[in-house]
């Protein structure tokens, strides 16, 4: 596998493995992961792992974009995939209703099924957890049943309560802050996603599969969810 490496600013390169998303692809972003942080060790600044490439902050104080091509294609020589059950399996229980997840009656009519049904479809994948983004802990899972799949909405909420689990296009996922958002919410999870105050910050990593079990609405509460129906929820 040969990536190609794209300037995205004076101290960050880009290294891009496909264009297109592929499951099969995680491993080898795993591994390719874990070889550039041994590689630049403390000259690293971040790295940013997405569905198709991994973003290289590194410090150009101590590295120039010369050496650090070359430490990318040092670090990528003779690649070899992970195992992809070196993630961790998360079981993360949802209450689908209505009235923490607004857009269920609506889905699935436009899916042309019943709530049960898509609660069902939409909670049987094992997902993996492909990168982090848009808020601190938002997972980006994946892949979405392709007939479960819905454009995002045409104007976003401005406040999408945390813990709404949602789906747009062939993704998943888990609001983990309260903030705007365009997906379609379907229901809602108890547990915290994200802790600024203990390292690693956010539950759900990169390379992690999560399976999302239904539950009732005593259970979520007892679990310490939030009831409080969303605004514009019937």
């Amino acid at each position: 596998m040969t990536p190609r490496i794209e300037r995205v600013a004076v101290d960050a390169l880009c290294v891009h493995f496909a264009d297109a998303i592929d499951p099969e692809l995680l491993p080898w972003l795993r591994a390719a992961d874990q070889a550039l942080r041994q590689r630049f060790a403390d000259c690293l600044i971040d790295l940013v792992p997405a569905y198709t490439s991994l973003l290289l902050h590194y410090d150009l104080i101590r590295l120039s974009e010369t050496e650090a091509r070359r430490w990318i294609a040092e670090a990528l020589n003779a690649l070899q995939p992970t195992d992809i059950s070196a993630g961790q399996t998360h079981q993360l229980p949802v209450w689908y209703d209505p009235s923490v997840g607004p857009d269920l009656s609506t889905a699935a009519r436009q899916l042309q099924c019943s709530q049960a049904e898509l609660v069902h479809r939409h909670s049987q994948p094992l997902y993996q957890v492909y990168a982090l983004g848009f808020a601190p802990g938002f997972a980006y899972l994946g892949l979405l049943d392709p007939g479960l799949a819905l454009p995002r909405l045409a104007t976003p909420r401005q406040r999408v309560p945390a813990g709404s689990v949602a789906i747009a296009e062939r993704q998943t996922a888990i609001y983990p802050l309260a903030s705007p958002g365009g997906w379609h919410l379907l229901g809602r999870m108890p547990l915290p996603l994200f802790d600024p105050h203990t390292p690693p910050y956010s539950r759900l990593q990169p390379g992690d599969q999560v399976q999302l079990i239904p539950v009732e609405r005593a259970e979520f509460i007892r679990l310490g969810g939030d009831p409080t129906p969303c605004e514009g929820s019937t």
